[in-house]
């Protein structure tokens, strides 16, 4: 009888041949054996199926299901799969709490372990299952540093909820809570609205932060043009996922890294897909990321740059009516690709992993007849990218700024400062925050915060309370993809890194002005000089664990807030 030891590994196995092949490997197969595997599955290449799964949230509630879908189709193509588990933070339920602290965070934990797994066992090729935030750039930033065959498959968007007849979102239960504490909603309304907002498993049904993700990784080419776009229930998700499970298998028999799909050219048109769609602020922290684990050049001027020169294509929430499930409906990521390449916007050579070139997915995209859902270059929503790269005496290194179509593109006013989201929130309920104020939340950047929490609880009870128009909002924060307004987050450097936001005191004058891209206080270098000379770093928020150890080695938001040692 022939052994197993004697037959010659398939070339496909340039990872995982050191793990199974050889008599020396006994002890490796023996231990495999146990789970079910055979000598034929432990010849063919071995492909890790990462997933998020996790019953905090139906953002990855339907994971465990695709990820099934997604090995039928390794193992119809010849490989062996092996399905494995990270970690998620759903955002919108640590929303407020102290929770909302390990969302960010998380980001590297979760990159830091398909990275372990994918390395500690050899394998040859991965396709990672994401969903809400973190998952989505963690899985990028893993490949970067892997650069095997990889892919993703977004789970994809939930469905609306009804009430009344009329389609909500989870940001209506965010806002109907600002407009309980003014007095125009009642207890009722808010838990009507909570009890029908989320009605399937799915990530947030806008384009915020979950879906903005979803579209860069179509237009930056590790997952496969239009797959991702399919909402999470849809009849055809299921097919998506054995058609990932097949696709993978196409790039470790080529040996196509991850590394040779993304480029600068790749990096920049997914920059623009952003634009285009009224991408999240939160893009801009995660695609100066995902640049540096790919060794790629990128700073936050130029993302601010790419945008701009970008004009917005859609109404997606929070910047219209428009959702995810009607991208998808009305021909999905792909057609807005089209447009962008009839427009001149995106590099059209290069190539995804479903061997598609943009020119060839923006060919190949399927418009749905009489859709108003994307609009062409030339009748654009928005002339230029919704998201702004502000500077000034206030931000010497930079923040983000969203702004719809109809937002008001200036703001000067005096401060009213809070050194917690929870001091910011609190006021506003209380109504203490007036007209024409600039509300400034401090001390919760990266390190000090430290996880440089989002404020949809915040920015959605001002939108709530009526002062959508006549306020403004400037933090060292980050906001939710959902956050509508003036609203000014990543302000570098942060507070607790002695940044001028530190120096701001009551009813000092901030001036935001969009169209010059400025940030300014209007505060003499004397008086700053007096106020630095007193000011003091207040106490870590955490010693300890991994937030302390977070907040002392994570760098500035400006850089992407990511880990400098």
């Amino acid at each position: 009888m022939q052994l197993p030891y004697d037959r010659p590994s398939d070339p496909a196995k340039r990872k995982s041949a050191v793990m199974t092949d050889g008599i020396d490997r006994a002890g490796a197969r023996a231990m495999l054996k146990a789970t079910g595997l055979t000598d034929d599955d432990l010849a063919k290449p071995i492909i890790g199926v990462g997933t998020s799964w996790i019953e905090t949230m139906p953002c990855n509630w339907n994971q465990r299901d695709l990820a099934e879908s997604v090995k039928i189709g390794i193992r119809d193509a010849g490989g062996t799969p092996m399905e494995f588990n990270t970690i998620a933070i759903s955002d919108a339920v640590s929303m407020g709490t102290e929770g909302m602290r390990a969302s960010l965070v998380s980001r590297e934990v979760i990159a830091d372990s398909i990275e372990l797994v994918a390395r500690g066992h050899s394998f040859d090729g991965l396709v990672c299952i994401t969903g809400c935030d973190k998952t989505n750039p963690a899985a990028m930033m893993a490949f970067g540093r892997l650069d095997i065959p990889s892919l993703i498959l977004y789970g994809g968007a939930i469905d609306p909820g009804f009430r009344h007849e009329t389609r909500i979102t989870l940001l209506d239960v965010f806002e109907g809570l600002g407009a309980y504490y003014a007095g125009d909603a009642t207890a009722q309304d808010v838990y009507e609205l909570e009890s029908v907002a989320c009605p399937s498993a799915g990530a947030c049904g806008g384009q915020w932060t979950a879906n903005t993700m979803s579209t860069v990784m179509t237009a930056i080419g590790l997952s496969p043009a239009g797959l991702n776009d399919i909402p999470a229930l849809h009849p055809d998700k299921p097919a998506a996922a054995r058609r990932c499970g097949e696709i993978i298998m196409d790039l470790v028999r080529a040996g196509t890294t991850a590394r040779s799909i993304v480029t600068r050219a790749s990096i920049e048109n997914a920059i623009a897909a952003v634009a285009a769609t009224g991408g999240s602020s939160n893009a801009v922290l995660h695609l100066l990321a995902v640049a540096r684990e790919f060794s790629i050049p990128l700073t936050i001027d130029e993302v601010g740059e790419l945008i701009a020169a970008t004009p917005v294509l859609t109404e997606l929430s929070p910047s219209g009516p428009d959702l995810a499930v009607d991208l998808h409906g009305a021909g999905g990521v792909p057609l807005v690709i089209k447009r962008l390449v009839e427009g001149g916007f995106l590099n059209t050579d290069t190539r995804g992993v479903d061997g598609k070139t943009i020119a060839q997915i923006a060919g190949s995209a399927i418009e749905t007849e009489d859709q108003q859902v994307v609009r062409s270059t030339e009748t654009p929503s928005k002339k230029s990218g919704g998201l702004r790269i502000l500077r000034g005496s206030l931000a010497p290194d930079g923040c983000v700024v969203k702004l719809a179509r109809h937002d008001r593109t200036s703001h000067s006013g005096p401060a009213i400062v809070f050194n917690s989201e929870e001091e910011a929130y609190a006021a506003i309920k209380d109504e203490q925050v007036k007209p024409g104020s600039v509300v400034v939340v401090r001390y919760e950047g990266p390190a000090g915060g430290p996880g440089m929490r989002e404020m949809l609880q915040v920015t959605a009870a001002i939108i709530g309370e009526g002062l959508g128009e006549s306020v403004a909002l400037v933090t060292d924060g980050r906001f939710s993809g959902a956050t509508r307004g003036m609203m000014v987050g990543h302000v570098c450097p942060e507070a607790v890194s002695g940044g001028p936001i530190a120096l701001v005191e009551d009813g000092d004058i901030i001036s935001i002005d969009t169209e010059s891209g400025t940030l300014d206080i209007d505060l003499s270098e004397a008086e700053a000089n007096r106020r630095r000379a007193v000011w003091s770093p207040p106490e870590p928020r955490y010693v300890s664990g991994v937030l302390g150890r977070y907040s002392r080695t994570v760098g500035s938001a400006s850089d992407g807030a990511i880990l400098t040692a």
